[in-house]
């Protein structure tokens, strides 16, 4: 997969994710998908497959409603990693284990993922979100 692929692959994630589209979502994803949590939707752990995968997107819709913007995504020449800087603006509605009470809070926080490729469809999201930028408001 060329660079400008993979870099169209993880625009399509992104897109995916912003429309709460779980299905297709999870139709970029490699069965065995790796998902490296960290920061405020995880606690640097790992988890691994499609179901897992969408157990996650459905925690993440129930407790957030954000969108990731200012989206830059980067590819190495062969396809098979991608990066991608954004910022993810939300509101918390409901209370996550490990985090404050929910109260509607607003939130912009500096966020990036990196990605591996492999015959077209993303086996590793480790996603990283900066919770010590973050800018709160209820």
């Amino acid at each position: 997969m060329a660079n400008k692929d993979s870099a169209a692959l993880i625009k399509r994630y992104f897109d995916a994710l912003n429309d709460r589209d779980v299905d297709g979502c999870l139709s970029l994803l490699a069965d065995d998908v790796v998902h490296d949590l960290s920061g405020m939707h995880g606690d640097g752990s790992s988890e691994a497959g499609k179901p897992a995968f969408r157990a996650w997107l459905d925690r993440t819709a129930r407790c957030f409603e954000e969108k990731a913007v200012d989206l830059f995504v980067i590819a190495n020449v062969d396809g098979t990693r991608a990066e991608a800087e954004f910022t993810l603006l939300g509101v918390y509605l409901e209370t996550e284990d490990g985090l404050p009470d929910a109260e509607g809070q607003n939130y912009s926080l500096p966020a990036g993922a990196i990605f591996e490729i492999r015959d077209g469809k993303v086996t590793r999201v480790s996603d990283m979100l900066d919770t010590h930028q973050s800018s709160a408001s209820h």
